[in-house]
């Protein structure tokens, strides 16, 4: 189909789409289009223009009368994509030009959630700046500093906790930033939430504290740094400890730290089984003999 063939509104959300600014002048002021038609998802041209970093044609589009707050059928708006995309210039743009700061996706994303996740800081701080809310949540609860520990973002965190982000804003399943750094293994992320004040045994729905995730996923080093802080070792909401989680994962070298944390290895799960006997059953009989001999005396099967 040539452009000639395609409807004007088609023809403004291509030009939008590739950034070609005289094409999206011209479609423009033969009057046949409106600023803010709509494809079958909803998508406005600023949209498009927005999410393809075209920032010449979202000038033009905003001069034109298009509307910021328009939302696709997801609830995305321009000022979301420009954001995701780390534009921004664009972001400054759109801000200055009355798009709102906080308009969510309809699962609760805002621009400052999805520049948080992408980590780019320096939209992140422009959209404070213009006052975008840092303990927003999505529908399922999670913020932009639980979304910063989850991907290991250490410079946005700080950034994050120095704005006043609080360290123990928990997910609606009751995950931590702690808890879900520790289980991704983000031992400089755990560190830095610990020393903010992150506590230590917020548990999950399931009962799994973060050294229960950190244990169970083999992270020593975040082991290791939870420790410190003097988490409970003994049965957990779910019935096990961290020790019989390391176990029988076969992680030898969390096993070894647990035991030297002080863990008993004699503490019995919700079954009644030791850590031992669950790595044994598992087939991890170099752990099944380290727990009945931590001192490493010689010892009969």
């Amino acid at each position: 189909m040539s452009l000639k063939e395609t409807s004007p509104e088609q023809q403004l959300h291509l030009a939008a789409l590739q950034g070609n600014l005289e094409q999206l002048k011209k479609v423009l002021e033969s009057g046949k289009v409106h600023v803010d038609c709509k494809d079958k998802e909803g998508t406005t041209p600023l949209i498009l223009a927005s999410a393809n970093n075209h920032l010449d044609c979202v000038k033009e589009l905003l001069k034109q009368g298009a509307d910021p707050s328009a939302r696709r059928l997801t609830g995305t708006c321009a000022l979301f994509f420009a954001a995701q995309g780390g534009f921004l210039d664009l972001v400054k743009e759109l801000l200055d030009k009355g798009a709102p700061v906080d308009l969510p996706s309809y699962d609760g994303g805002t621009p400052l959630f999805v520049a948080c996740q992408c980590n780019h800081i320096e939209v992140v701080e422009e959209l404070i700046n213009h006052g975008a809310d840092i303990h927003v949540q999505m529908v399922d609860g999670a913020s932009p500093i639980f979304i910063a520990a989850q991907n290991g973002h250490m410079k946005m965190l700080k950034f994050l906790l120095s704005n006043g982000a609080q360290p123990n804003m928990t997910r609606k399943d009751g995950a931590s930033p702690l808890w879900i750094s520790s289980q991704m293994g983000h031992v400089d992320i755990v560190k830095e939430l610990l020393k903010a004040g992150a506590e230590v045994d917020i548990p999950r729905e399931d009962g799994a504290t973060p050294l229960f995730k950190a244990s169970h996923k083999g992270h020593g080093d975040v082991v290791k740094a939870l420790l410190k802080y003097k988490p409970s070792l003994q049965v957990l909401q779910n019935g096990e400890t961290a020790l019989h989680a390391s176990a029988l994962f076969g992680h030898l070298h969390v096993v070894r730290e647990l035991v030297e944390g002080g863990t008993d290895i004699k503490i019995k799960n919700k079954d009644g089984q030791t850590a031992a006997d669950l790595a044994r059953e598992a087939g991890f009989d170099h752990i099944y003999f380290y727990l009945e001999n931590p001192d490493g005396k010689a010892t009969s099967a």
